[in-house]
């Protein structure tokens, strides 16, 4: 028997006398070539306390994405800035693309579980600020350093998967995760309204704290997973991360969100801030290729290895994708509220939802275990989105109640799928260094994606619900008061007499179907991007290189 030691970042994970991998086989990755030293792949007992963690972090992250979508219009109703919902969204998001590139590289540096550490003491902070929160701005910075610390969470709790099972299980163990995702993202809507309609929506924040503390001291004693090139200085690594590409990123993303959401909303289309702003955008878009092309050694989107079909398929289907599905998930509670129900009961009507992605997650790795195929699941997972989407942009303000269940459901099906079959599909064909970086530039193209499907949604719902106003109402007494009142803060329609109020509803329904309409749209990019991916067959078994990819 092996004497006991003290683990440490740099001892594995496992005892490599355990016991033997899915083939039989034990699995020692080469030091002399920089890589990580993996030996057994872990039991589902050893798999569930490594996790433990890891998996509640991920809870929280989730409770927070709905609460937030349940909670946004009532925030904005607080600050008057139902007008500056998209960043009050987005900034989670252009956070979450800035650092996720990031997060292969600095855990590969100071190990998962110090960056699983920091992200979940940043997401902590970030909850902090948002809960104390005195003005929009504030709330929206303390957004900005959740999303930090959210999107890490997210991102190193894909690399520790990655780190302990085979490609082949994976699917099942993403699903797993995905089930824990749904999870809090279908209790944290209903939860969020609850809290709002009880307490206020600061709770919502206050709430997350002690949790997400609970999630740090856990990783701290079982998430034990070894550093990478350990015989390299880290200062000669630190220069290889491309924290210039980053930058350039969010710089881009920063100012395509001011643009956007300026326009035609706070500020005409021709202000300078926004014919600045978009120029801008445009350049920082381009230096970040060209930096990721020429200048980084390390890229944090390997451009050259978005020229594989099934790589780019991938990225690009997370990307349209998640401009869809992010978009939905804000603005059907906008609907579900101009029905006249309460943050609680919006909330409680995106439960099924969320539990259905997470469902179709995990049915959806243990199809891909059992076949060793992802690519008809991929293509078929988008077809069903849009068609969950196509009845949505049907709804009125009479719609039963019982379609927006059924309707979010499927589109959530679809979605949920997709990430599994997508993850599958780049690990497939990447090599085993090149898994971390493609892994997070997958969730980059997810973050971005998300960013700009929101964006693109707020920009509709503002430009056409002011138009609706003005042609429904704008010969009443101080229509222009009126109207940027109604804009401002959603809770003001029910002030008004019912023949204006109907006809307030009716304009913001119309702003919504147009929603719904270009939404539709992006899940059909969709469509037609999965089918880039190519099918590869994987493996039944795990071979000794793969028991940790």
């Amino acid at each position: 028997m092996a004497a006991p030691v003290n683990p440490t970042e740099r001892s594995p994970l496992l005892d490599p006398t355990s016991g033997q991998a899915e083939d039989g086989t034990t699995s020692r990755e080469s030091a002399a070539n920089g890589e990580v030293f993996f030996f057994n792949e872990p039991t589902t007992l050893q798999m569930t306390k490594a996790t433990s963690g890891v998996f509640l972090g991920i809870i929280f992250v989730a409770v927070d994405s709905s609460m937030i979508a349940t909670l946004s219009a009532p925030i904005s109703s607080t600050f008057g800035s139902l007008s500056r919902l998209p960043w009050l969204v987005s900034t989670f998001f252009i956070a979450n693309a800035a650092i996720q590139p990031l997060c292969g590289k600095l855990t590969d540096i100071y190990g998962r579980r110090d960056g699983l550490i920091l992200s979940n003491i940043t997401f902590s902070l970030g909850n902090l600020m948002c809960a104390l929160a005195q003005s929009e701005w504030v709330l929206i910075c303390g957004r900005l350093v959740a999303g930090i610390g959210g999107g890490g969470i997210a991102a190193i709790s894909t690399f520790v998967l990655s780190d302990l099972v085979p490609v082949r299980r994976r699917g099942v163990w993403q699903g797993i995760g995905n089930i824990f995702f749904g999870a809090g993202s279908g209790l944290g809507g209903y939860f969020g309204g609850w809290l709002n309609d009880y307490i206020n929506w600061r709770a919502a924040f206050w709430i997350q704290i002690p949790f997400t503390v609970l999630a740090t001291i856990l990783i701290f004693f079982t998430v034990n997973i070894p550093i990478t090139n350990s015989d390299a200085t880290k200062r000669s690594k630190i220069r290889q991360i491309d924290f210039l590409g980053a930058s350039t990123l969010f710089a881009a993303l920063t100012l395509l969100l001011l643009a956007l959401s300026s326009g035609g909303n706070i500020v005409p289309w021709l202000h300078p801030l926004v014919l600045t702003s978009l120029p801008l955008s445009l350049l920082f878009l381009l230096a970040f290729v060209l930096i990721e092309l020429k200048v980084a050694a390390q890229p944090i989107i390997p451009v050259n290895l978005l020229w594989d079909w099934t790589i780019a398929g991938a990225c690009l289907t997370n990307f349209f994708s998640s401009m869809s599905r992010f978009a939905l998930l804000f603005y059907l509670p906008v609907y579900l509220q101009i029905q006249g129900h309460s943050p609680s009961e919006t909330g409680l009507r995106l439960v099924p939802g969320s539990f259905a992605a997470a469902l179709a997650s995990l049915v959806s790795g243990v199809i891909i275990r059992s076949t060793g195929r992802y690519y008809k699941l991929g293509v078929s997972s988008q077809v069903i989105y849009f068609v969950g989407m196509a009845w949505i942009v049907a709804f009125n303000l009479k719609t039963p109640a019982w379609i927006p269940f059924v309707s979010f459901s499927i589109t959530n099906i679809g979605f949920g799928a997709m990430v599994s079959a997508t993850i599958v599909a780049i690990l497939a064909v990447a090599d085993q260094k090149n898994q971390a970086v493609l892994t997070s530039a997958l969730l980059a193209f997810r973050s971005t994606g998300t960013v700009i499907g929101i964006t693109l949604a707020g920009l509709t719902f503002q430009n056409v619900l002011r138009s609706e106003l003005w042609n429904r109402i704008g010969d009443i007494d101080h229509a222009d008061e009126q109207i940027k009142r109604i804009i401002a803060d959603l809770d003001v329609i029910w002030d008004f007499p019912t023949a204006l109020k109907d006809q307030i509803l009716q304009a913001h329904m119309s702003a919504l179907t147009a929603v719904f309409a270009v939404i539709l749209g992006m899940g059909g990019l969709g469509i037609v991007t999965s089918f880039f991916v190519k099918d590869i067959a994987l493996p039944r078994k795990a071979k000794p290189s793969d028991s940790n990819r």
